[in-house]
């Protein structure tokens, strides 16, 4: 039987160069064809939107590598109402974990937004607090363009193997600190976990020296 690796693909703008990435000087050393890839949450517009984070692995790597079509795993954002993007979602990932209680990722790459919030899991949010279901809809907060929207749960997220959050910018320096000094207990970004050890943060240049003045030149 062929060894798969299942991993979720972020969202937002900053895996653009990590894609272009993979799909360029580095692509070559991965054997596309025993990848599975998945993504961690999704707006609720069509795949071909600009704003549809589908579309951005679409321009920047799944174009540019020899992946199967029936390797991709893309969330059907646009079904209406979202529950039933939700629902439908949920229905392909136990299809691949068919007796399981969560999915077993191999991989999770995530974001970081100024609010802590990471795939479309925003603080206040009693969808925190869900344990049985691993896809749901959501609304984020008014002050994102489109609010309705598809993510992965905690659980869901939390059972895979390995976990890496990807940050860029300076803005995102203040939530950053607070999470990795264990004083934004409340933000989503600060429960996720992976099944062993922690997550792993991988910082641009930016990032990483403003989280470096933040503390104290550490």
């Amino acid at each position: 039987r062929r060894v798969l690796f299942r991993a979720v693909l972020a969202g937002g703008g900053t895996p653009r160069r990590l894609y272009e990435l993979l799909a360029g000087e580095y692509g070559d050393n991965i054997a596309w064809h025993q990848v599975h890839l998945f993504w961690g949450d999704e707006r609720c517009v069509p795949p071909d939107r600009p704003q549809s984070n589908f579309k951005l692995a679409q321009e920047t790597l799944l174009a540019r590598i020899p992946l199967p079509a029936e390797n991709v795993h893309r969330i059907p954002a646009e079904l209406e109402p979202p529950r039933e993007a939700a629902a439908a979602y949920e229905r392909l990932l136990r299809s691949h974990w068919p007796q399981a209680t969560c999915p077993a990722f191999d991989l999770v790459l995530l974001g970081l937004g100024t609010d802590g919030h990471t795939a479309s899991l925003f603080p206040g949010d009693p969808v925190l607090e869900e344990r049985k279901s691993w896809v749901r809809a959501i609304l984020a907060p008014p002050a994102y363009e489109i609010r309705q929207r598809i993510t992965l749960t905690l659980p869901a997220i939390n059972s895979a193997g390995a976990i890496y959050f990807l940050v860029s910018g300076e803005t995102k320096v203040p939530v950053l600190h607070r999470v990795l000094e264990q004083n934004g207990s409340a933000l989503p970004a600060s429960r996720v976990r992976p099944a062993e050890g922690e997550p792993r943060w991988f910082l641009d240049e930016a990032a990483a020296k403003g989280l470096q003045r933040a503390q104290g030149g550490r």
